[in-house]
Order: structure tokens, then sequence, then C-alpha cells
């Protein structure tokens, strides 16, 4: 019996001793074989370097306030902006312009309306029944000279039947014209007005046209033997008869 037991714990000493033998063994080709490996892996590795061409991420904003102490760059141009053209429109209602009236530089200091030597109408500017210049009258001291002595007659020219207007002889119209007659200091008609009209145009116009074309005077005279301007009138009567 104690042979079969001391065999017996023989036996399974050198099994146990196989066993580690085999595993230092095993351990040994493990490590050695391993090692091997990462050597001849490292000797036939190529290692690339790879770049990176992916654009760099934005820098992360700044949550923070600026310093306002800090001075900053340039602020962009503002833009420039022009005003639309306002046009006044038209106005609705037109206001007549009221006609010039010529002053005088040196007005009179007098009450009246007009002004002259009489009541009579004259030539001049301070004309009367016995002037003719802006001193006119008795004790005038203007150019007019003083007091006529004799007034402006015809002495040519006159109108008749013949010369009635034929638009008016058509229509058989009358009537009577009374017109004033400017003559000046040569006798001849300077100026013509219908003061009195027939109601006819064409008998109104005609009598004027015809005495600033025929009639001639002789001139006004005034003290110092003077051929002056006078004023005279002329009353013409346009009548066809009866047939």
């Amino acid at each position: 019996m104690v042979m079969e037991s001391l065999s017996s714990r023989n036996r399974l000493g050198a099994m146990a001793s196989v066993i580690l033998v085999h595993l230092l063994l095993g351990y040994a080709l493990l490590t050695g074989l391993a090692m091997d490996i990462v050597r001849d892996a490292g000797e036939r590795l190529n290692i690339v370097e790879m770049q990176d061409y992916r654009q760099p991420a934005p820098p992360p904003e700044s949550t923070q306030s600026p310093d306002p102490e800090e001075e900053g760059g340039a602020a962009p141009p503002d833009l420039r902006a022009e005003a639309t053209p306002i046009v006044a429109p038209d106005p609705v209602i037109r206001l007549p312009v009221p006609p010039t009236i010529a002053a005088s530089p040196d007005p009179n200091r007098g009450a009246a309306s007009t002004q002259g030597a009489a009541e009579t109408p004259g030539p001049g500017t301070g004309a009367g029944g016995e002037g003719t210049g802006t001193g006119s009258g008795a004790g005038g001291n203007g150019p007019g000279g003083g007091a006529l002595v004799s007034r402006a007659r015809r002495i040519a020219g006159d109108i008749s039947p013949r010369d009635y207007p034929r638009a008016a002889r058509r229509t058989r119209a009358e009537g009577t014209v009374g017109a004033r007659v400017y003559v000046g200091s040569d006798g001849r008609v300077t100026r013509c007005e219908v003061v009195g009209s027939s109601g006819n145009a064409d008998l109104d116009t005609t009598t004027c046209r015809l005495i600033r074309e025929r009639f001639r005077y002789q001139p006004a005279m005034n003290a110092r033997g003077q051929a002056v301007a006078d004023v005279t009138g002329r009353e013409q009567r346009w009548w066809l008869g009866r047939d």
C-alpha cells in the first residue's frame, strides 16, 4: 500500500513538472514570437504623414461686450441720399396781372385828382385852355411860353359824302362823330381821338383816319410869337339823306 501511494505521488509530481515545463515553454514561445512579429512589423511598416485639408473652423464669437475705451476700426462710408425735387403745381385760379401804372418820380403835393392850368384838356402835362407845356397858362414858367395869342386854325383838308364807308352805307348807318384833334407846332395832326361815338365803328374809324391824313392847320402862336402845339375839335356828321 505504501508503495502504491509513493508511486502515485511520483506520477503526480512528474505530471506537474511536465505541465510546468510545457507552460514555461509556451510562455517563452509566445513572448518570443510576439517580439519578432512586432519587430518585423515595425521594420516593414511605412508611416505616411497625412495632411488635413479641411478649412479651419472660425473662431467663436465673443459674447463679451467691447471695451468702450478701446479704439475700434473706421466705420464704412454712409450712403449719400438725394431728395426728390418738388415741383409746385400750377395754380387752379390764375389771378389777373394788374396793368403797370407809370408814376411820376416827383409827384405834386396838391389834393386834386388831375393837374393843369385850366379845366379844358390840353396836349402838355400841365396844359390848359391857354397853354401847351408843363408851365402852361397865363402865369406859367415852363416851356409852354404862357398865354396863346392865336389858336390853331384849319387851313386845308375836308371830309365829303364821297368818303362814306361802304360797310356803313350798305347797312345805312348814320351818326355824328366827335373827335379831339391834336395839332403840332408844324400844323400837322399828331393824334386824333374819338370822344363822341356815332354808334358805328366804321364811321368812327374813318373820321379820325381822314383827319390825320388830310387836315392841315395854321399852328397856334404864343405871346412871344412862337408856333406851339394846340388842341382843337372836329364834329363830323354822317348822313345818307333821303332817297
